[in-house]
């Protein structure tokens, strides 16, 4: 069953980083919209034993990026699809750092170069528990979608500029996301 740890070890990076997809939540601070966004692709990375990252591709709305700007509140979640069950959470303090940031470039090369990422999202971790994950089904990854990345790829980078500008300046609740 669950536990609560102290900090990310070596079985757990291993395993956090072969997972296909992780699930960010978060929310803004006065009502409004809890947002859950799936990750996918080779996003994620464990920064030590408190910190992680992902990067944040470009998306139809900022929703993330808006809600750490505003108060930081962001939980990180796996679930196993294969072999034992496993659920696990990480709780923290989410920073968003956009593409050109001295943040970003100190972390960027520790990830893929995949189009359309328009920022790096850590976690400074407050708390990392683990649940049984009993109820989640087995399910086997047939391929990544290229989907996302051929339209980035097709935008360009003038492109995305413009799309960033248009729809993922602010959330849907109106607090402000990407500057752009």
């Amino acid at each position: 069953m669950g536990q609560v740890l102290d900090e990310i070890n070596e079985v757990m990076t291993t395993w956090m980083e072969d997972q296909p997809i992780f699930f960010v939540a978060s929310a803004p601070s006065d009502g409004g919209h809890v947002n859950v966004s799936p990750k996918g692709h080779d996003s994620f990375r464990v920064l030590g034993p408190l910190s992680v990252a992902y990067l944040d591709l470009t998306g139809s709305g900022a929703e993330t990026i808006a809600h750490v700007r505003e108060n930081g509140r962001l939980t990180v979640m796996f679930c196993a699809f294969q072999g034992p069950p496993r659920v696990l959470r990480l709780f923290g303090t989410g920073l968003s750092h956009q593409v050109g940031t001295a943040r970003f470039d100190e972390l960027v090369s520790r990830f893929p170069d995949l189009p359309g990422t328009r920022a790096i999202v850590e976690l400074k971790i407050e708390r990392i528990q683990s649940s049984c994950g009993y109820a989640v089904p087995f399910m086997e990854l047939v391929e990544e979608r290229p989907t996302l990345q051929q339209w980035a790829r097709r935008k360009g980078p003038d492109g995305l500029a413009e799309y960033w500008s248009e729809k993922n300046r602010t959330s849907i609740d109106g607090l402000p996301a990407l500057e752009v």
